[in-house]
């Protein structure tokens, strides 16, 4: 189940319309309707605490690591890094369809690749930034 179909479920049950939990979590009905439509993810961690909490729910039920991979590529590295997070957690899925792994073996898969991506962004921040644009450590 997607963050989209979770949203969209807990806000049924909770017996809100999309315009009630927009101005509850201070979002525009725009956002609520892209998040439950798949379109758009949080860009922000706390943006899913908020949800969480006005919906009553675990924040851990709407955030899973994939989700959880998305956001954190997007606020490290803005639009394109949420883009290539997301293409790879799709491609992989891919992999996995009709698989003979189990939930485990799937879920180390995932982390282990996830791993990687981080090692390789952050190799080539360091490789291709400009020195006068790297924050110094002293």
């Amino acid at each position: 189940m997607t963050f989209g179909e979770k949203l969209r479920e807990s806000r049924a049950k909770s017996g809100m319309t999309q315009s009630e939990l927009a101005k509850a979590a201070n979002l525009g009905l725009n956002t609520i309707s892209n998040y439950e439509s798949g379109k758009t993810y949080p860009k922000k961690r706390e943006v899913y605490d908020i949800l969480a909490e006005i919906l009553e729910v675990d924040v851990n039920y709407l955030r899973n690591e994939n989700e959880e991979f998305i956001t954190e590529a997007s606020e490290k590295y803005g639009y394109r890094g949420k883009q290539q997070a997301d293409q790879l957690v799709q491609e992989i899925g891919g992999l996995f369809a009709g698989g003979e792994l189990s939930d485990d073996e799937m879920d180390g898969v995932m982390k282990a690749l996830q791993d990687i991506y981080w090692e390789c962004k952050a190799e080539n921040r360091e490789k291709y930034t400009p020195k006068k644009l790297k924050k110094s450590d002293e």
